[in-house]
């Protein structure tokens, strides 16, 4: 996309949608950090449904590592890879007590040297959490950005760092949140939702999908309603 279709595109997400977030639910960067963990290969609904109970009464690194292992892997079990995710939070967690006197650090560097935490998790600690202009491309992220023709690219490190180059003020901060929006709810993966999309004339995918046929009301077809 050319310079001016890039601003207007997010102008026009941003329209629609003045003050995007994830929505994973949590009440602190330590929260957010292991409720984006979770969210791996998970939907954000199923981590909110397992995260509520647990942050009730896990607030801190500490108390996790209090928790257990045991007891955590019982309370997120409806997630998928739970085991694993369970192992990678007690670890994360006696981490950040550790190194970061129970704080979660605010550099992707040492964020990603925590257990579980790759680049997408860090790039979105660092947005939501600590307002960072960070891109965080997850399969919808990759899917809009190559689809539309906005940010291409042929891994997720590709079209992080083609959305650096191109994303404008004053739409940075909040641009993947737009996208990831946008690509769950709308540019959906089996089939896109053109015909209410709000940037549909900047998008470059072919061919556009046409909107459903409207049903027809009850008495309007075979002959006339008795």
């Amino acid at each position: 996309m050319k310079k001016a279709e890039v601003f207007e595109f997010f102008r026009r997400l941003a329209e629609d949608n003045p003050s995007p977030t994830t929505e994973l639910e949590s009440g602190n960067p330590y929260q957010l950090l292991v409720a984006v963990v979770l969210s791996a290969q998970a939907t954000d609904a199923s981590v909110n449904i397992a995260c509520r109970p647990l942050f009730e009464k896990v607030r801190t690194p500490a108390q996790m590592v209090a928790l257990g292992e045991d007891d955590l892997r019982d309370a997120i079990k409806t997630i998928g890879l739970f085991n694993t995710k369970s192992k990678n939070v007690i670890a994360l967690s006696e981490a950040l007590i550790r190194d970061h006197g129970g704080e979660v650090p605010r550099t992707r560097e040492d964020l990603q040297k925590l257990p579980g935490v790759g680049r997408k998790t860090a790039n979105v600690v660092l947005n939501t959490a600590f307002g960072e202009e960070t891109f965080a491309v997850d399969t919808h992220v990759f899917r809009v950005g190559n689809r539309t023709g906005l940010a291409p690219g042929k891994t997720p490190e590709e079209v992080e760092a083609k959305l650096e180059k191109i994303v404008p003020q004053p739409f940075r901060r909040d641009a993947h949140h737009w996208l990831i929006l946008h690509g769950r709810y709308t540019c959906k993966a089996r089939t896109p939702e053109c015909w209410r999309c709000p940037v549909i004339d900047l998008c470059r995918y072919e061919p556009k999908t046409p909107a459903p046929k409207a049903r027809a009301k009850p008495g309007t077809s075979g002959g006339r309603a008795a």
